[in-house]
């Protein structure tokens, strides 16, 4: 019986010792970094993103994942989306299976995905303000700490920044010429039959045709902060005036309103073919990733609205059945190194989002000389950041998402 007894022992510690990394995933103590890092050595971390962007995979590969591996010795898995949700669904099928571990270490994420996950308690919880590099994240700031009108409660760690903004070409307009509210563009608008259409907020790459719809709300409502939160009574009272706008301008825009481009890409192409006007973009490079890749003028300059450009902070999320936690932890600490927030910004590296840390809140003298010197190489086709901070306002709450896609299509496309 002894006998037995020794080689159940022997047997249960080889195979203890021959256990995926993953399994061990939770041996770390969050409050030590150290820790954190011995467990995450030898890990691969399932990154799932949107892929709809070559030059976004790209940086990812070539600045996180060689660092990954060269630092810390943890292997990326990057796992290409052709939508967000995509990844919820993932986690959530798992969740009712009973999968643990899953499948994802960390998504991309913001908004209702990050709502729907939240509310479904599949999200890693008490993390994020215990990276090293989260001294260096605003936390204070309602553009950080709520997504979409929901708070983050530490549950994810913001990637980067973007702003809705415009874009004109400065040899076919002058500057005079903008206009700087949502108002002065309906009159432009029909001031200049077929020169404007905006994106399907129904479309593939429909945050963008949202963002803008969800702006004109602000000024229709004249208040921005009011829409943080779902308000029904709120919603019912303004959403008339805002299917009364896109209806005005309908006749205006490019082919009558009868179609709309899909996404910003189709935007792009309008815009460069000389078809409209104005393009749209969330870019803090503004025109200067669109330029790099030939597909605009060097003459592209972005620009904003005096007041309701929505602007917002993206993140990434461990879900609660991460196979490889400590992984996707020193991942994403290192999305916040000054170095790579330095990188994001240049269109040259193919990512073209703004900072997610404060730059104010770096003492290291040579990350501050870098994070300035990217900023300043942005150069005339980005919307200046005095302008940027003038115009910023938060985005709404996520339930409003739904309700201006759907209200959009019965109140002004099957009208």
């Amino acid at each position: 019986m002894k006998r037995l007894i020794f080689a159940l022992l022997v047997l249960s510690m080889l195979l203890a010792a021959c256990a995926p990394k993953s399994e061990a995933a939770a041996d770390f103590d969050i409050n030590n970094w150290d820790s954190v890092l011995e467990a995450a050595r030898g890990q691969t971390v399932n990154w799932y993103l949107w892929g709809g962007s070559d030059s976004i995979n790209a940086y990812v590969d070539n600045f996180y994942g060689k660092a990954l591996k060269e630092r810390y010795d943890i292997t990326l898995n990057r796992v290409p989306l052709a939508d967000t949700v995509d990844a919820v669904n993932q986690v959530l099928s798992e969740k009712q299976a009973g999968t643990d571990p899953g499948s994802v270490d960390l998504i991309w994420i913001n908004g209702e995905n990050f709502f729907t996950l939240k509310q479904a308690e599949m999200l890693y919880p008490d993390w994020a303000q215990k990276l090293p590099n989260s001294a260096l994240v605003n936390w204070d700031n309602p553009a950080i700490n709520l997504d979409f009108g929901n708070p983050v409660d530490n549950l994810e760690s913001p990637w980067s920044s973007a702003q809705f903004q415009f874009i004109y070409d400065s040899a076919r307009m002058g500057e005079a010429e903008l206009p700087r509210s949502y108002a002065e563009l309906a009159d432009w608008a029909c001031a200049h039959p077929g020169r404007f259409t905006y994106i399907d907020p129904n479309g593939t790459g429909g945050f963008l045709g949202t963002r803008f719809m969800k702006g004109a709300l602000y000024e229709l409502s004249g208040d921005a902060a009011q829409w943080q939160k779902i308000d029904q009574a709120l919603w019912e009272q303004y959403a008339p005036a805002l299917w009364d706008y896109f209806n005005e301008i309908e006749s205006c825009l490019w082919r009558n309103g009868e179609t709309y481009p899909q996404d910003e890409s189709e935007l792009v192409n309008l815009f460069a073919n000389n078809e409209v006007d104005l393009s749209m973009t969330n870019d803090i490079t503004g025109a200067g990733r669109w330029i790099a890749d030939g597909r605009m003028p060097e003459t592209a300059r972005a620009f904003v609205f005096d007041n309701y450009m929505i602007g917002d902070f993206n993140y990434v999320a461990i879900p609660l059945n991460a196979p490889n936690k400590a992984a996707a932890l020193v991942l994403a600490n290192l999305l916040l190194e000054p170095e790579f927030q330095a990188a994001q910004i240049l269109p040259e590296n193919g990512f073209g989002l703004g900072y997610a840390i404060d730059v104010n809140r770096v003492t290291d003298e040579t990350a501050l000389a870098a994070l300035q010197e990217s900023a300043s190489k942005l150069g005339d086709a980005a919307t200046s950041a005095s302008d940027l901070a003038k115009s910023l306002v938060g985005d709404s709450a996520a339930e409003y998402q739904n309700l201006v896609q759907q209200g959009w299509l019965e109140n002004v496309v099957q009208k």
